[in-house]
């Protein structure tokens, strides 16, 4: 038995490679705009960096995860610049 139908026998699954990627760059995008907003005192790009840290592991499908990172990049985009 290899260790990946080892693992789905206790009911867990191991992430694609697309999503572990996904999940790194969000959640360094993430850190980034959060000491980013730390500093400045401004406190939207701050709480956007937290929510693109941690929302991966509050989403199971891959494309969800894309989709939802884009989307909080983008309002972390016009926040930090508008």
């Amino acid at each position: 038995m290899s260790f990946p139908q080892f693992l789905q026998s206790f009911g867990l699954d191991i992430p694609s490679v697309a999503y572990i990627v996904g999940a790194l760059l969000f959640g360094v995008i993430g850190l980034i705009a959060w000491r980013h907003g730390r500093r400045a005192r401004r406190p939207t790009p701050k709480w956007l960096g937290v929510a693109l840290m941690f929302y991966p592991y509050a989403t199971p499908q891959t494309w969800l995860m894309y989709l939802v990172g884009a989307a909080l990049c983008v309002w972390l985009y016009f926040a930090w610049n508008g």
